[in-house]
């Protein structure tokens, strides 16, 4: 198993059995480490420890925090899910393909393609010369469906492999450190209906560790009604991460389903909520960032 597949696994065990308080020892058997690597590995992961990470659960979390409102999306999303020191949210700017563009699927463009790790499992990224195209995350096998997916995204388009493109492009992404400074503005470039690309922008406006609804994001388009359309757009997001869709719940405050599984939606959302300011992590896994909104910006 890699990192985040030993972290999944915990946090499914967490998922079912938080009530009973496992202590170190458990975890680190469930993760088949020693109390001292596991330790380390989830200190490095979370940047808290497991005992303190317990108390972060994004589902628990999430229900305590819908319980305290007089209205239970407006708790969630009034008071969100951070620590002392909140992921620093990527600036992006997101550009919407043109009706040439698409009809052209990609003609005349080389987008180079790559496997890269992350925090949340093996990812598959592409950069068109327009900006990032692709991100998905791989859970099994050699990523074949995900490669077949920009493929059908993009058909005339030549691809490039490189995994070192890819790599360094995920450390753009999922990088964190202490510094107060932003990170450059990421570029991405998403092909959809106008009606997708609005529900992609407003999500780029929801704030890392807070949670919305799909009748808040329609009411947010001034499209009330348009809670299952909402939705539908959510599902089709090419981008996983770069455009947060695992920010999103059920009205009933329920975490629901994603595209991704759905202990990556949890992991996600407890990464985002988890304090930064102590624990810098080796290697590719992230380190600490203090935080900043979203700041989209649109051109088409």
């Amino acid at each position: 198993m890699n990192d985040y597949e030993r972290i999944a696994l915990v946090i499914r065990y967490l998922d079912a059995c938080h009530a009973e308080q496992p202590d170190l020892a458990t975890l680190a058997e469930v993760a088949g480490m020693s109390p001292f690597h596991f330790h380390r590995l989830f200190s490095a992961w979370a940047a808290i420890t497991p005992k303190d990470f317990l108390q972060c659960l994004t589902l628990a979390h999430a229900k305590a925090l819908l319980r305290k409102g007089t209205s239970v999306l407006d708790a969630a999303l009034g008071s969100g899910l951070s620590g002392p020191g909140r992921l620093h949210d990527l600036c992006i700017i997101l550009e919407a393909a043109s009706p040439g563009e698409v009809k052209s699927g990609g003609a005349g463009w080389t987008i180079s393609a790559g496997f890269a790790d992350s925090p949340f499992g093996r990812c598959l990224l592409g950069e068109s010369p327009r900006g990032i195209c692709h991100l998905s995350f791989i859970d099994a096998g050699d990523g074949a469906a995900e490669l077949a997916a920009l493929q059908e995204h993009w058909p005339r388009a030549r691809l490039q492999w490189d995994d070192a493109t890819a790599a360094r492009l995920a450390g753009g992404i999922f990088e964190r450190s202490s510094r107060r400074d932003s990170p450059p503005a990421l570029r991405v470039f998403v092909k959809g209906t106008a009606f997708q690309v609005r529900v992609w922008r407003a999500l780029l406006q929801v704030r890392p560790g807070t949670l919305v609804s799909y009748g808040r994001l329609a009411a947010a388009l001034n499209q009330p009604a348009a809670a299952r359309a909402v939705g539908t757009a959510v599902g089709r997001n090419p981008l996983a991460y770069l455009i947060p869709c695992h920010r999103v719940i059920r009205e009933t405050g329920v975490i629901g389903d994603y595209r991704w599984g759905p202990v990556r939606k949890r992991a996600m959302l407890a990464w985002e909520s988890a304090p930064r300011s102590v624990v810098e992590t080796p290697g590719h896994s992230p380190g600490s960032h203090e935080s900043s909104n979203a700041s989209p910006h649109s051109t088409q």
